[in-house]
């Protein structure tokens, strides 16, 4: 039984992060990317509004560090964005964070290729200085900025593969895999919502 407990505990739950709800929800005004998870949502629908802006008050994070981000890389990791704060099926893979303000992180979700492939393809041509942008960052104007000696380039230069941008970038949050969309074996950062939520079935298997 107690094997029943501890997967029911994976399952339909929000991280102790810093904008999580303690439970999912419906959230019926969830804004653009994140709409997808209005159903059951671990994210209220202010911050689905800010998860869209850039430097937004959730982590002060700018993405234009090295010269604007083209939107069709940017709509990647505003997804990304919406997929960590709003999706309450990524229990299989919360682990403990040893930050001051999160408790709780991912590890190694296991992203679909389909998912990664495109995100990669879309930012080829976005520049950066990091690798892992989690930390390292120059944070003494109140946002990011690149470290000293840190040199921008473009993506396909600093992430070679789809694999290495994926698994990287958010220091092991996501794993690169060879399972497709549909499989039940990874998760899916984009869906139909009309077709129910994909990631349910996912954190199901692996819990």
């Amino acid at each position: 039984a107690s094997a029943a407990v501890a997967q029911d505990s994976l399952l339909n739950v929000c991280m102790d992060a810093k904008h999580h709800k303690t439970e999912p929800g419906p959230e019926g005004q969830l804004y653009g990317q994140c709409v997808l998870w209005k159903d059951n949502a671990c994210c209220t629908a202010n911050t689905s509004v800010e998860a869209h802006q850039d430097q937004s008050y959730l982590y002060k994070f700018n993405w234009d560090h090295c010269g604007a981000m083209p939107e069709k890389c940017k709509r990647h990791f505003i997804q990304d964005t919406c997929l960590y704060e709003c999706s309450p099926n990524l229990g299989p893979w919360i682990d403990q964070a040893d930050n001051s303000w999160r408790k709780e992180r991912i590890r190694d979700v296991p992203l679909c290729q389909e998912d990664c492939e495109q995100w990669w393809e879309d930012c080829q041509d976005a520049v950066t200085c990091k690798v892992n942008w989690h930390k390292g960052w120059n944070w003494t104007t109140g946002t990011n900025q690149c470290p000293k000696g840190a040199m921008c380039q473009k993506f396909k230069f600093v992430f070679p593969t789809a694999a290495a941008l994926c698994e990287q970038i958010w220091s092991g949050s996501y794993r690169y895999t060879s399972h497709h969309r549909g499989s039940g074996r990874c998760i899916q950062m984009w869906f139909d919502p009309a077709q129910g939520n994909p990631n349910v079935a996912v954190a199901e298997y692996y819990a």
